[in-house]
């Protein structure tokens, strides 16, 4: 079974089982796909965190970390220096050494069994031969096409040819990437083993001519999304150092399965910590499509996300104690009747928190005066480039018992500019560290920004029953949690859970550029209801209706150990995502 949010990165992945090869062959190939197709929400300068078992170890979650750090001359001094307050959320200052498609490559090299020219061949098609383009795609472009046509030659001439928007379902191509894939598949002796191949792919990414154009291309000025023109500060090493890895999954237990998630250098503990205080409640207050349950699981929300602020991050993070019952009984007794507009971290022993900013609105200095820009849902794009909660999904699992979630995010389109000799542009991941000391995400070079990118995967009795994920950003957590509650407390399939109404919290400091926050903010889909909105508001929950079908961008698929049965969800919102198996 194959799910994500794209039709064609799904019948990729599929066509891969199809074919004989393994979970790993086909997310790898789906998410070079999704690099494709969904080029406004990922792209092959960005990040992807996953997590995965193998069928010869299916009790051990591993974290696949291709989040990749700060480069070597990113300090708060010298963003500083350039008049800046915060890191910008568009523009190579942004960037973080990209990893992503070094994290694919270490994945098919040591759990897969294809070749890379045969798992890259679905990607190469689709880019040199075109695909067609999504609606979204289009809007992106449009929200930013004074930037691109004024600022970034480059990007207007990938993105908008002949100065014109592509069309929803118009035919488009990028022959500078499929090239870049070419030369990725070619490296390497063809007497060498596949492994060794792989890994002279690896070297041409990260030490050989895409290291090279990307760095030369952007360390010429150009404008970020804080209205000034900076040059870009990666370096040759940086690339080289910016190598993918394996890490032991964080786990907790819930009503008797174990759910795995990254380390607290992504926001995925969050999850865990929400989990464990809403633990000590009964059934009826963990119900989303109710009142008490919306308002219990919001309020729960918003003391874990305080504590991501607080604690988390690329350091020593007290995740032992932030998981134990102790802290989440103290952490429980704080949730009452009425919603919250503080901001509440815990206290933990011997850790002082980080208090952030908190902002209801922030404009950079350089654009005073100028008309803000507001969104609800995701993805917002602002017309500086900027990009909140926004990213890519898929998951895998196949006839042997292997599982993925993976959640390949950053290097948008509207990132900065395109390198013209690659096809892509760089991400923007360090908007989520701060300038301000003292933090555990202070911008330090060499450290990983914390990410919001954050699969999660379920096991039961050591075995796994569900890979799982949404793009999404500070939303992402909050909109999975609505599914693990709805599947493993209320008895919800897969689809249902998908389906149903979703909500989030938006009182808390937002992790994208400028990072602001709406106390005691709540958005919701209209389908909860308007006798459970009007609830919430009474409450003193500040609501905002997002549609009826407007958050979350769930998949999953699953599997029942017992019967050998295997099932995949993928959201309807936006008729784009699929699943699909047999």
């Amino acid at each position: 079974m194959s799910a994500s949010t794209h039709w064609l990165a799904t019948a990729s992945s599929q066509a891969v089982l199809e074919r004989g090869g393994n979970a790993f062959d086909a997310a790898v190939a789906a998410g070079f796909v999704l690099h494709v197709v969904e080029p406004h929400l990922n792209g092959p300068g960005g990040d992807m965190t996953g997590v995965f078992v193998t069928a010869a170890n299916p009790s051990q979650p591993v974290v696949l970390m291709g989040q990749g750090a700060a480069p070597a001359a990113a300090t708060p001094e010298h963003y500083r220096s350039e008049g800046l307050e915060l890191v910008p959320g568009a523009g190579a200052l942004a960037a973080a050494v990209p990893a992503a498609v070094d994290a694919w490559l270490l994945l098919l090299r040591d759990h897969g069994t294809w070749e890379l020219a045969d798992v890259l061949a679905f990607a190469v098609g689709y880019a040199r031969n075109g695909h067609p383009v999504v609606g979204r795609v289009g809007t992106t472009i449009a929200s930013v096409d004074e930037l691109f046509t004024e600022h970034w030659p480059t990007s207007a001439a990938q993105w908008m040819p002949g100065g014109r928007i592509p069309a929803d379902g118009e035919l488009i191509r990028n022959e500078a990437y499929a090239a870049v894939l070419d030369r990725l598949a070619a490296a390497g002796s063809p007497e060498a083993t596949r492994e060794e191949r792989i890994d002279a792919a690896r070297r041409e990414w990260r030490e050989g001519f895409v290291a090279r154009a990307a760095v030369e291309f952007l360390s010429i000025p150009h404008r970020h999304s804080s209205g000034a023109d900076h040059a870009g500060i990666m370096t040759l090493a940086d690339f080289v150092a910016g190598s993918a890895a394996y890490e032991p999954a964080l786990t907790y237990e819930f009503r008797g399965h174990t759910i795995a998630k990254t380390g607290p250098w992504g926001q995925g503990p969050a999850l865990l910590q929400t989990l464990a205080i809403l633990a000590g409640f009964g059934d009826e207050y963990l119900d989303p499509s109710t009142e008490l349950g919306a308002h219990t699981i919001l309020e729960a929300q918003k003391l874990a996300i305080a504590d991501r602020e607080a604690y988390y991050g690329d350091a020593d993070v007290p995740m032992e104690y932030l998981l134990s019952e102790e802290y989440a009984a103290q952490r429980r007794a704080l949730i009452t009747d009425r919603a919250s507009h503080d901001f509440r971290p815990g206290k933990v022993p011997g850790h002082t928190p980080f208090l952030p900013p908190l902002r209801t609105e922030y404009v950079a200095p350089a654009l005073a005066g100028q008309t803000a820009f507001a969104g609800v849902g995701e993805p917002t794009v602002m017309p500086t480039g900027e990009t909140r909660g926004d990213t890519c999904h898929v998951d895998v699992v196949d006839q042997w018992g292997n599982m993925i979630s993976a959640t390949p995010s950053g290097g948008w389109l509207q990132s900065s500019p395109t390198i013209p000799e690659l096809g892509f542009c760089l991400g923007s991941r360090l908007q989520m560290t701060w300038l301000e000391d003292g933090a555990p995400s202070t911008l330090t070079a060499g450290k990983r920004p914390r990410t919001t990118l954050t699969p999660t995967l379920v096991l039961k009795d050591g075995k796994p029953v569900t890979a799982l994920g949404s793009p999404g950003g500070d939303q992402q957590d909050q909109w999975q949690l609505l599914y693990l509650l709805r599947t493993l407390v209320g008895g919800y399939s897969p689809q249902e859970a998908v389906d149903a109404p979703a909500l989030h919290t938006t009182s808390i400091p937002g992790s994208f550029y400028p990072r602001t926050w709406t106390p005691g903010g709540a958005v919701v889909e209209d389908r909860l209801g308007d006798d459970v909105i009007e609830g919430l508001e009474r409450r003193g929950h500040v609501v905002t209706r997002a549609g009826d079908w407007a958050l979350g961008r769930l998949s999953s698929v699953v599997s029942d150990p017992e019967t050998g049965l295997l099932k995949a969800a993928a959201n309807p919102r936006g008729a784009q995502g699929y699943a699909a198996g047999r």
